[in-house]
């Protein structure tokens, strides 16, 4: 298993790596409700760019149609700027999601595949 499986890498863990600790442990609360499992574990949240007042995430979802996805990218901004204090944008990613980037690689013990 790669580093980046156990533990997503993003722009702001290098500037700002406790804020980044502290918003990846409260992004843990947004759960895919459809999987049970929240969107850090999954691998959604792809990357975090940290401004002088903005933070900017940029996340995917499992299937590009995933009927919660508006209301897990508004969960993800809320719990951003509820956390930061400052104004939160999300921004769907590009990226299509695979189990690769389930943290630590346990898709195959969910069934997912």
């Amino acid at each position: 298993m790669t580093e980046q499986n156990l533990s997503h890498t993003w722009e702001a863990d290098k500037s700002n790596p406790e804020t980044c600790r502290k918003l990846r442990e409260a992004l843990r609360a947004v759960r895919d409700p459809e999987i049970g499992t929240d969107i850090i574990q999954l691998g959604l949240i792809r990357d975090i760019r940290l401004g002088q007042d903005r933070v900017t995430i940029v996340m995917i979802l499992t299937t590009p149609y995933c009927p919660f996805g508006p209301a897990m990218l508004e969960a993800a901004r809320r719990k951003a700027e509820e956390t930061l204090g400052i104004p939160a944008k999300v921004e769907l990613g590009k990226e299509i999601w695979d189990q690769s980037m389930i943290e630590g690689g346990s898709g195959l013990d969910w069934g997912l595949y």
